[in-house]
């Protein structure tokens, strides 16, 4: 793989200032924002200079207890291919979780929550980053989240987990610098002990991205300027080896462009003091290919003695580390997003914060996809929201449960607003079709919608 330089996330609401920015030599786009056959001309124009663009994954859900849907493994394999992308990168993660193995229906999460640093996760993990790279056709990096919460009972150190990944399945590593601060701030763990433990010749490249303190925690924003603390991580990142690529992140409350210049600045200042022979390699030599994935599936690590003892087969073996994740996260995502009990073990006030958090993003990614709703519904927008969100989870992706807000509040004859409310129904029609989307509601929902376009 080539070496990447510098780079910053693309986004619309900046497309114009990153054209002009000296000194970008590659972009990275969330996969699931673009369609392939309709990329926007800001970004078809940065490809048209030579610009490098790769394809970021938010939604497979690689730590989750279910293997990896093979609809959004040939999505992201489609975007790769399109783009001309030298890899692709997605997260250490689970988003959803429940569904046949738990007996309970599938949520979603709405966002990265992490995977317990366990035997277990790791079987599960190695087996599904296996599958993924089968399906794709360049390379996978896998990156390491922030996190508000730790999970009891973990058996690896951060460092430790990432480094047996790697050694297992052949993966490459996006290393964030900002997450690492995270998790020290939040969980004291101390990023260069992470550094230390790191195989750095699989790093494909850097995410550096600004955050905030809030509610007694560190919260990874990416909508604040980044702060020395992260820079000083990417610092001690850079006096181990010099990374093939560094980006910056911005995905909220975008400043002028001299602003992402100024920052773009900081981290060049940084990586430019990376131990001088490692700059040479750099610059004389193309940065190598991580291995391939083993072609035959190793034997976890936890079922050696069983699987040699011919007790169970190491398919079976996987397949019970899949059933005991299924039902930790199931419980987990349960109480976050559904008012369910706390697990035994779990912070509680930190589960109250993180289940905050993930009702505010899915508040935010909800008004983006849908913009007429808090348009519509003004500084009401938010606040409704979050009462519709308590105990109601995510089952249908963002657009889905835009939609099934308009319901709740139409069914609810809201908003008191007359003129609002035929606006909302008349959104709500011309999105969900002629027949009623669900049908338990629908005949509260058709009165609602008829009241409201009569004005009543």
């Amino acid at each position: 793989m080539r070496r990447l330089g510098t780079g910053i996330g693309w986004r619309p609401e900046i497309a114009d200032d990153i054209e002009r920015l000296p000194g970008i030599d590659w972009v990275e786009v969330v996969a699931e924002n673009i369609c392939p056959g309709h990329l926007p001309d800001a970004l078809e124009r940065l490809r048209e200079r030579g610009t490098t663009v790769v394809p970021h994954g938010v939604s497979l859900g690689l730590g989750g207890a279910e293997r990896p849907d093979a609809g959004r493994l040939a999505a992201l394999a489609e975007r790769a291919e399109a783009l001309g992308s030298p890899l692709v990168t997605e997260h250490i993660a689970f988003v959803r979780a429940g569904g046949p193995r738990t007996a309970s229906p599938t949520a979603e999460a709405g966002h990265l929550l992490p995977v317990p640093r366990t035997r277990d996760a790791l079987d599960v993990l190695c087996e599904n980053v296996r599958i993924a790279q089968e399906s794709l056709p360049v390379p996978l990096a896998l990156e390491n989240i922030a996190a508000l919460i730790a999970w009891p009972g973990e058996e690896l150190t951060e460092g430790q987990f990432l480094a047996e990944l790697v050694e297992r399945t052949g993966v490459r590593l996006l290393i964030d610098v900002a997450n690492l601060h995270t998790n020290h701030v939040n969980r004291g763990e101390d990023p260069a002990t992470a550094l230390d433990e790191l195989p750095t010749s699989a790093i494909a490249y850097v995410h550096v991205a600004g955050g905030v303190e809030r509610d007694g925690v560190w919260h990874d924003s990416h909508a604040h300027p980044v702060t020395q603390p992260v820079l000083d991580v990417l610092a001690e990142l850079c006096a181990r080896t010099t990374p093939p690529g560094v980006l910056l992140e911005r995905d909220e409350n975008f400043p002028a462009g001299d602003e992402l210049a100024a920052e773009l600045g900081a981290i060049r200042a940084v990586t430019a003091k990376a131990a001088p022979e490692a700059r040479e390699v750099l610059e004389v030599h193309e940065v190598p290919d991580a291995p391939k994935a083993p072609e035959v599936p190793e034997v976890p690590e936890t079922q050696v003695a069983l699987v040699a003892a011919g007790s169970v087969s190491a398919s079976e073996a996987v397949e019970g580390a899949r059933e005991r994740i299924a039902l930790a996260q199931t419980s987990l995502l349960s109480s976050l997003v559904a008012g369910a009990p706390a697990p035994e073990g779990f912070d509680r006030r930190r589960l109250g914060v993180q289940s905050r958090a993930l009702a505010a993003k899915r508040a935010d990614v909800v008004g983006k996809v849908a913009p007429e709703l808090p348009r519509i519904l003004g500084a009401d927008y938010r606040p409704a929201f979050l009462a519709y969100a308590r105990g109601r989870p995510m089952t249908g992706g963002y657009r889905r449960d835009a939609l099934a807000f308009a319901e709740h509040l139409l069914a609810a004859e809201r908003p008191e607003d007359p003129a609002a409310r035929r606006e909302l129904t008349q959104w709500w029609r011309e999105r969900s079709g002629p027949a009623p989307v669900r049908p338990g509601p629908a005949a509260r929902l058709a009165r609602a919608a008829r009241r409201a376009l009569l004005g009543r």
